[in-house]
This record gives C-alpha cells, structure tokens and sequence, in this order.
C-alpha cells in the first residue's frame, strides 16, 4: 500500500496526467537517453587525464570514471527533481576539450608548473567552480538573458561547429587517420593498412550504419563493435568486466580557490567563457528539447527556465566538487523524448543507469589504453556538433565573416578558446564601422575589450 501511495504520489508530482504520460515511457525514455549518451563514461575519463591527447594532466584515470558517473547521476536527479524536465546530464563534449588543451596549459603557465602537477588541475577545477557559481547566480537574474542576447544565434551556431570541427579532427588524429607533420601541418597517415586503421574504421563504418537505421544508443553499439575489432586483433587486454567502483578521492574536493584569486585577473576571460559556454550549452538543449516534446509555452518561452537554468549551474558546482568539466544538459535527451518521455522521472532513470554504470571500471580501462576504439566516437560527436553552421546566415557578411573566424579559428588554432576569442572581437567591431553599431550588444563590447587583453597580454 506505501508503494502504491508513493508511485501515486509521483504522478502528482511530476503531473503525469496534465502531461499524458505514463511509467512505462519515462522508464524507457530514461534508458534510452542513457544509452545515447553513456559515450561520455567511456571519453570522459581519457579525455580529463590527458591519456586521448597524449599529455598527461595528472589526474586519476579510474578516479574520474567514477566521478564523471556520480557527477552525471546527481546532474540528471537535480534537472528531474528540481525542474521535471526530461533531460540528462553529463560533463559537456566541448567545455571537456577546452578544459585540457586551453585551460589547464594557461593554469601551467600563470603557476610556472609542467602541466601534470597536481595543482594545475587544481587551479583548472575552481574555474570551473566559480564558473558554475556565476552561472547559479545569474539563472536567477535577468543578467542570464542578458548574456544570452550577447552573441548573436549565428555566433552561437559558429562556436558548436567549431568546436564540432575540433572534436572530430581530435577523433582522426587519435584514430591514426591524420597525422600532424613537423608541428606546422596535417597530412594522411602513412599506416591506413594497419589494424589499428581498421579498428577505427569498422567503428565509424558501424556507428554511421547505427545511426541511419535510427538505432538507439547507436554511439555506444558502435564503440562496443570497434571493441570487438580489438579484441580479436589482440588489442585489448581485460582483467574483468565489473568491480566494485574506484574511489573518487583522488579529484574529490581538489579545487584550489586560493589559487585562482592569485591568478584571477588571468584566469577571468576563461571564468566568462566556460560560464557563457554553459549557458549556451543549456538554453539551446532546453529550448531544442522542450520544442520537440511540446513544453513551450503559446509565446514560445520555457516553463521554469529558472528552475532548469538553476538545476543546471548546480551540477557543474557540483561536477566541480567531483573533480569534473562542465556538466550541461545533453541534446542527446532527444532520443528520450522521442521515445515518449516528458517529466523528471526519464532524467531520474538515467541518472540511476549512470549509477549503476559505476561497476563496470575494468571495462573501462581496458578500452581507455587503446584511442582506436573511441576515435570513430569522437568524429560522430562532431560531425552531430556540426550540423549547426547550416543555420548561418551566411548572406549577411556582417554576422558570416565573425562567424567563419570562430569555426575555422577553434580548429586551425587547435583552441576553442583562441577561435572564439578572435570571432568575438571581430564581431562587434564589423557592427561598429559598418555603421550597425547598435546591432552589437554593449555586453559584446565588453566582452571584445576583455578578450583582446586575453589574446594580448594573458594568452
């Protein structure tokens, strides 16, 4: 009878009849958002130790594969309790790039450290605490829409494919496909025949295939056949599929404040982007997934924006804590929602899925020794980030030409935070002697000045 009173209760809660929906879509909508997403559990780790770009960062490998689960699991509780919405969480592909390849090399320099010493991280992590708490302050503020109206939607568009474009040259490199030549160029590899090609290859032969015959969780099958691969070449070597979870104490509470106010004059222009990233991250994939399950409201705004943008900035100070990158909404909740899911309940199955996902570290490091197996991974990632450039007006030089320094910048610069810097500088100032000046916010002439002293004096 407290079972039944419980679940009844629930309904009420997260209105199951208002929504016309029921236990069995949040619970298979919840799984299927987890499959599509789980990638995460198997990239994040390598990608926060330095292991995928062959630059150790220091941190503890098996440490943050715990963390990155309970940081996803505590993220997609508090988007399913606070706002019942049927997203997910996890730290954001992007904001994990920009976080060891820009942030951590600048930490380094401002410390005079090499970048694998303990304190670099250190320092790296209460950015993206004090990233977070900015963000937790303002989703309560009109500074939020504010900071959202700064950059225009073909800039935001500009930064997702970048940093898309990115991730999936990342993908090749690692992939052994493109191979960087004297540090100056790229070119082919000259071992396209070897197993470790054929590896990569079958991964993303199979994750497109996934994809077109609209499998869910088509990432992750695809990761588990390039696994396969690897295994009947020899390539892996298991010591066990499940275990009890790692600690994460290694990068629990790691964050060092005192440092980042010795350095914060340095460190703020990186404090503003990852904030802005976050913001942008969460009110596209609001806004994108509440259109697609119908949530808008007749003026088009999002129902308890506060609530989720708050819930949002909440797991990242969390993540934080736990030794993470920025932890955003996931688009990937799509797939959720599509397959029925509307409430909190769905977010709350996935996060209990990321629990349960902790028991299978051996798994993990088995596969986080050999890129091969995520490369293919990696390039689908981007190539989905990628999509957004579409949506530029590239008619309008004033908006394309910004633009088209971001997404060529993020990449050719091989920094997301360089490449925006300079889109974000240019942009205000074509606004400016092109007589369109007030098109340009004066938030975006702040953010310009800001940024020129960064690539100037800082970077």
């Amino acid at each position: 009878m407290n079972v039944m009173n419980f679940l009844k209760k629930t309904e009420q809660y997260f209105e199951f009849r208002e929504r016309n929906t029921g236990w069995n879509f949040e619970l298979i909508g919840g799984v299927t958002t987890f499959l599509t997403m789980s990638y995460i559990i198997f990239l994040q780790p390598v990608m926060l130790s330095g292991a995928l770009f062959e630059q150790p960062t220091g941190m503890d490998q098996m440490a943050l594969f715990t963390s990155v689960c309970l940081a996803s699991a505590l993220g997609s509780f508090f988007m399913g309790l606070i706002a019942k919405y049927p997203v997910a969480l996890a730290p954001g592909m992007g904001a994990n790039v920009l976080f060891v390849l820009t942030l951590l090399p600048i930490c380094a320099k401002q410390l005079k450290l090499p970048l694998n010493d303990p304190q670099v991280w250190r320092l790296g992590l209460a950015v993206i605490f004090c990233s977070g708490l900015i963000f937790f302050v303002i989703s309560f503020m009109n500074i939020r829409n504010m900071m959202a109206k700064a950059i225009s939607m073909n800039l935001k568009y500009a930064i997702t494919g970048g940093i898309g474009l990115f991730i999936a040259l990342i993908g090749l490199e690692k992939g052994g496909i493109i191979v960087i030549r004297d540090s100056s160029h790229l070119g082919l590899s000259q071992n396209l025949c070897s197993v470790d090609s054929l590896v990569f290859f079958v991964g993303l032969f199979a994750i497109t295939v996934y994809h077109i015959l609209r499998m869910k969780g088509a990432i992750l099958l695809g990761i588990c056949t390039s696994l396969l691969v690897a295994l009947v070449f020899g390539k892996l070597q298991f010591t066990g599929v499940c275990s009890l979870p790692p600690s994460p104490a290694p990068v629990f509470m790691q964050f060092d404040l005192a440092a980042l106010w010795k350095h914060f004059s340095a460190l703020l222009p990186l404090i503003i982007i990852f904030t802005m990233i976050d913001i942008f991250d969460t009110l596209g994939t609001l806004i994108g997934t509440a259109a697609q399950g119908g949530f808008l409201t007749k003026e088009g705004e999002l129902p308890d924006a506060n609530k989720a943008f708050g819930a949002d900035a909440a797991a990242t100070l969390t993540g934080a804590l736990l030794g993470q990158s920025t932890v955003t909404s996931y688009i990937e909740s799509a797939a959720g929602i599509e397959a029925g899911a509307k409430t909190g309940v769905s977010a709350i199955t996935a996060g209990f899925c990321f629990i349960i996902a902790m028991f299978f570290g051996p798994l993990i490091s088995a596969i986080s020794g050999y890129p091969q197996v995520l490369a293919p991974a990696l390039v689908i990632v981007g190539l989905m980030m990628m999509r957004s450039i579409k949506l530029i007006d590239w008619e309008d030089y004033s908006e394309a030409v910004p633009s088209f320094i971001i997404f060529t910048g993020i990449a050719f610069c091989y920094s997301i935070a360089d490449g925006m810097a300079m889109g974000l500088i240019a942009y205000p100032l074509i606004k400016l002697f092109t007589g369109r000046w007030r098109e340009a916010s004066m938030f975006s002439y702040f953010m310009a000045v800001l940024l020129l002293g960064y690539l100037l004096f800082i970077r």
